[in-house]
């Protein structure tokens, strides 16, 4: 019996819902769970979150499958998809709990995001500093069930419209073009 061996990945670029509805279409990537980690309040709630007071950030936890998918590529999955340049703010959404961080499961994993951020910065493909943060992974809190697959739930409402379609329009876009 072939059993598949999985591994987990943490990143915050934002919305949680923007960043879930992205890794869910990712090659490999088995579940996504939204949810907040890096601060100091245990199981906290959305609206305690929103407060900018806990510490906590809006992540999404990915589990994957790295006989099918890399590390690096959720990496490169990550810069491609939010603006790790803006400190505490994507678009609209500004505060700590939107910050743009890797929170690392292994040493390896805290290796290749440094290693990724000092590229993508030398490379110039950003017009400013990005400022990520690289951290260790905390507890993970996952967030109430409605934020779950939230943008498959609620394809209408309007920031699902506004905000994620494009950028998950944008990623499958840049999937089929990988592909051809």
């Amino acid at each position: 019996m072939n059993e598949t061996k999985t591994e987990y990945a943490t990143f915050g670029g934002g919305c949680f819902w923007c960043v879930e509805a992205i890794y869910e279409l990712a090659d490999g990537v088995l579940a996504t769970e939204s949810g907040y980690t890096g601060g100091a309040v245990q199981n906290p709630s959305y609206g305690q979150i929103c407060t900018g007071q806990t510490g906590h950030a809006e992540v999404v936890r990915v589990t994957y499958d790295p006989q099918k998918t890399s590390y690096q590529k959720l990496l490169d999955i990550f810069f491609d998809t939010h603006n790790p340049t803006t400190l505490n703010r994507q678009g609209n959404d500004v505060g700590t709990q939107y910050r743009s961080a890797v929170f690392y499961h292994s040493p390896k994993q805290k290796a290749a995001a440094d290693q990724t951020i000092s590229k993508l910065d030398a490379s110039g493909e950003f017009e400013n500093p990005i400022v990520t943060k690289v951290e260790p992974a905390a507890e993970f809190y996952k967030a109430e069930r409605y934020h779950q697959d939230y943008f498959a739930q609620n394809p209408n409402a309007s920031y699902c419209r506004f905000v994620v379609k494009p950028k998950v329009d944008k990623f499958k876009n840049q999937q089929k073009a990988e592909a051809e």
